[in-house]
């Protein structure tokens, strides 16, 4: 089951602000978190129900800095659509 340290970040770009003029907000999240685990969540913490949730994973790149090789961070996003006049900064969790 996912828990509330699993949400690292909501994203906000130029992307993702046009977005959320359409009531979707993106949540970056641990690969681990599941489209259900992360709609408990969002119940449990912001008494808000999701209409969609879309998820979309990211491998990490592999880096090299010095010669040594380095992986970035594996992140999974979440585009939630959420109900009209909702959104999550105006929530208090």
């Amino acid at each position: 089951m996912a828990d509330i340290t699993d949400i690292k970040t909501i994203i906000y770009t130029e992307k993702t602000l046009g977005l959320q003029e359409q009531g979707v907000v993106v949540i970056q999240t641990s690969p681990k978190v599941t489209k259900n685990g992360l709609k408990e969540v969002l119940k449990e913490y912001f008494g808000v129900t999701p209409l969609r949730i879309n998820s979309l994973r990211i491998t990490g790149k592999v880096k090299r800095f010095r010669g040594k090789v380095g992986q970035r961070d594996e992140i999974k996003k979440f585009y939630v659509k959420l109900p009209e006049g909702v959104s999550l900064e105006n929530t208090e969790a």
